[in-house]
């Protein structure tokens, strides 16, 4: 009897985790915006641009654990520039910095204008993911390798958004516990 429809079998993970340099699992994904994608003004709506930039932040944190990873997390979303319909939506991932379970991803949001050759930078984003196993606890994330500087940036600049995310996470205990 095979698996019902509604339930999802994961494969075995990938035990090895030798690290891997971010461009292992960078990921670049592209779609034409269409008019189901838009509001009333021909923008695309933020909600549709997000969803993508998730799949794609998803699926290369996937491709870097080596097996499922969910979003924990999203740092950041700036919205720099209107998408159009018509326009191409290209959404580029990858891993800035890993930590024992969890790891972040950047993803760069361009729209290639109808008719035009080079594509725009309309927005940027950073999302945490928790890897996972097939009974939904947090497991171990294959370490990262930051090989350039680029890389070496971008994974310092990931850990000052943690420090962040810590700190203010830990404020607002400590501001409600106050409160009582």
């Amino acid at each position: 009897m095979g698996v019902p429809s509604s339930t999802v079998a994961y494969t075995v993970y990938d035990p090895d985790l030798t690290p891997h340099p971010p461009e292992y699992s960078t990921v670049t994904l592209s779609s034409v915006m269409e008019v189901m994608d838009a509001n009333n003004l021909g923008n695309v709506h933020g909600g549709v641009i997000m969803r993508t930039v998730d799949t794609t932040a998803g699926t290369c944190a996937t491709r870097h654990c080596g097996g499922p990873a969910v979003t924990a997390f999203m740092d950041e979303m700036a919205f720099l520039e209107p998408v159009r319909i018509g326009d191409i939506l290209i959404t580029k991932a990858s891993v800035n910095w890993t930590g024992k379970t969890s790891l972040e991803v950047g993803v760069r949001v361009e729209a290639q204008r109808y008719g035009e050759i080079e594509p725009s930078h309309v927005g940027s984003a950073y999302l945490v993911f928790v890897a996972i196993d097939d009974d939904g606890e947090p497991r171990r994330v294959r370490p990262l390798e930051p090989l350039t500087e680029v890389d070496k940036r971008r994974f310092h600049e990931a850990e000052i958004r943690r420090e962040s995310r810590l700190a203010r996470r830990a404020a607002i205990r400590d501001y409600r516990h106050d409160i009582g």
